[in-house]
């Protein structure tokens, strides 16, 4: 069944920043390969023609007492800290933002399921944790639309488990460009 803005063809294309905040980038979990993607995913928000919504990873001051801060004991993203901001290159950019407190947003999977979209694309860091979660939860919530990664703008934890990452996205029919 179409719904009413399918049919007179309004559907957008919505891209999703995933966590690209400095702690992520040139912080506590930074890479050289986080930093590396910065100017690729600005460019890509600057030229994408549809909307535009941001993921950032939200912690609170007793992280290592919850159940991720005993399995990866560094602190980050802790709201209100610069950590916890976007990059400082991305900060001007308009968009909804998400604060999840694990790797996926049932909220940012709500929100696709409730507006008909063209497709969603993925950017953003790190691939092999939140990237992978956030694509696999949208892909599961409005399985017809295509789901894509750009790779060129994503960054893992490390090279391999970046394109482990990919591979996995990959055979759950989320298209890696």
């Amino acid at each position: 069944m179409c719904r009413k803005n399918e049919r007179e063809g309004n559907m957008q294309k919505v891209l999703v920043v995933v966590d690209m905040q400095n702690d992520f980038i040139d912080g506590a979990l930074g890479t050289k390969e986080a930093v590396a993607i910065v100017p690729g995913v600005k460019e890509k928000i600057e030229n994408f023609d549809g909307v535009v919504l941001f993921t950032r990873d939200t912690h609170e001051t007793y992280y290592l007492d919850t159940q991720e801060g005993k399995n990866l004991p560094v602190p980050h993203c802790i709201k209100g800290t610069d950590g916890w901001e976007l990059d400082s290159s991305l900060k001007e950019f308009q968009g909804k933002r998400f604060e999840k407190n694990t790797f996926g947003s049932t909220a940012l999977m709500e929100y696709v399921q409730e507006r008909p979209y063209e497709s969603v694309m993925l950017i953003g860091v790190c691939t092999d944790i939140c990237v992978i979660s956030n694509a696999l939860l949208v892909k599961a919530a409005i399985p017809e639309v295509p789901v894509l990664v750009d790779s060129s703008c994503c960054a893992g934890v490390t090279p391999e488990s970046h394109e482990n990452a990919l591979n996995a996205m990959k055979m759950c029919h989320i298209a890696v460009q």
